[in-house]
């Protein structure tokens, strides 16, 4: 299993590299937002320092999204996505790969290039790491509920509005403890709290979410 594994995320990170104007898409994309609000709102350093860490959750959530019919829209329309149905490895195993995949060439980079941006809004040096952190524990979340969605709407007309409804509920407990874990740093107080709930949440989302989307891939193959 270990070995599909490893073959399905090179396969996909290889694809990635040969579309990489899909790739800066969603990352462009985070840039731009995040820059967006330090010029709109105004050069009010306590205002800004206030609002960083929702407007680059926000936006990471937003970039997030934005790439997520990309998981498995390429091998279903190629027919990779029926031989993957019919491999004798399981298929949660798969789709967990190709959710690695995903995430390391979306959710990853949004976490490195986070504290660049975050410099945008006078964020203390000490909070980036809690931010940093945030994110890197986050973002897989994002990627793995996104997925049983991608999934869900494979193939339909329509499907990335439906995907943006169907996930969006699911994103904003994450939304909310990673956002939180910034404001409780800034505020002197402890994260811990936070970064534990991040956690049980990649642990249950690792151990969920790639079995559900792989009964979804089943149902709209059919």
């Amino acid at each position: 299993m270990f070995t599909v594994l490893r073959c399905v995320i090179y396969r996909d990170l290889l694809l990635a590299t040969r579309r990489w104007a899909d790739v800066l898409t969603a990352l462009v994309f985070f840039v731009i937002v995040v820059s967006l609000f330090p010029l709109g709102v105004g050069p009010e350093p306590n205002l800004l320092r206030t609002i960083a860490p929702g407007v680059i959750w926000v936006a990471a959530l937003l970039a997030s999204m934005l790439s997520l019919t990309r998981i498995f829209a390429a091998d279903y329309a190629d027919g990779t996505l029926e031989q993957m149905l019919l491999s004798t490895a399981p298929l949660g195993m798969i789709v967990a790969a190709k959710v690695i995949a995903h995430w390391l060439v979306t959710g990853l980079l949004v976490v490195l290039i986070a504290p660049l941006l975050a410099l945008q809004f006078d964020l203390p040096q000490q909070l980036l790491a809690t931010l940093t952190l945030s994110l890197l524990l986050g973002t897989p979340v994002l990627s793995m509920i996104g997925a049983i969605g991608a999934a869900l709407t494979l193939g339909l007309r329509g499907g990335g509005a439906l995907l943006s409804l169907l996930v969006l509920p699911l994103y904003v407990p994450v939304l909310i403890i990673g956002a939180g874990a910034v404001d409780m740093a800034a505020a002197g107080l402890g994260t811990e709290a936070h970064f534990l709930l991040l956690a049980a949440l990649l642990v249950v989302a690792a151990a969920f979410a790639p079995w559900a989307a792989a009964a979804a891939l089943r149902i709209s193959a059919e």
